[in-house]
């Protein structure tokens, strides 16, 4: 991977509504010096979900500019190259994506949907706090890889592990 620049990492989802419009603002919150972080979904919603702008709010995340959008955004000519595809619901994780110009390093990290909470406001704003807080340890983790320091087959083993590591631990 190449020093000079920052890696796009692109967060995928289903809907594109709620766990990767959580981590795409995250990731350009705390590590914006060294990434660029971008969601979609293979059949994104018509917004982000209303619970994750204001969980991204509350923790002082800028949401301007957050949408819902189609993958096939960043399969097109013109689309940023993405160094980094990171799945974050396991239905996006089981479906035939694009193909990606580039070969970017792909991982899992399945979160449990907010979105489907059942309950009241209360119920539904604590499952979008936990979903954030999977997240964030696992962008943490992440961004703290020494990228230079790995080869690639390495990188995707890190970033497998980020994923499959906290899922075992119940994170």
């Amino acid at each position: 991977m190449a020093e000079h620049r920052k890696y796009n990492v692109l967060f995928l989802c289903t809907h594109n509504s709620a766990r990767s419009i959580l981590a795409e603002a995250t990731l350009n919150a705390v590590a914006a010096n060294r990434f660029v972080g971008y969601s979609a979904g293979s059949h994104p919603g018509a917004a982000p979900n209303p619970f994750a702008l204001e969980l991204l709010r509350s923790w002082n995340i800028p949401t301007e500019g957050l949408r819902s959008k189609s993958w096939d955004e960043f399969a097109k000519d013109g689309a940023p190259q993405i160094d980094f595809i990171i799945t974050v619901c396991d239905d996006a994780a089981g479906e035939v994506c694009p193909i990606w110009p580039g070969h970017p390093t792909k991982a899992h990290w399945g979160v449990p949907d907010p979105s489907r909470a059942e309950g009241g406001d209360d119920e539904k704003r604590a499952a979008f706090r936990v979903a954030y807080g999977q997240l964030r340890k696992r962008i943490d983790l992440f961004t703290n890889l020494p990228f230079d320091k790995l080869d690639p087959i390495a990188i995707q083993q890190e970033m497998q592990d980020i994923g499959t590591s906290l899922r075992e631990k119940g994170e």
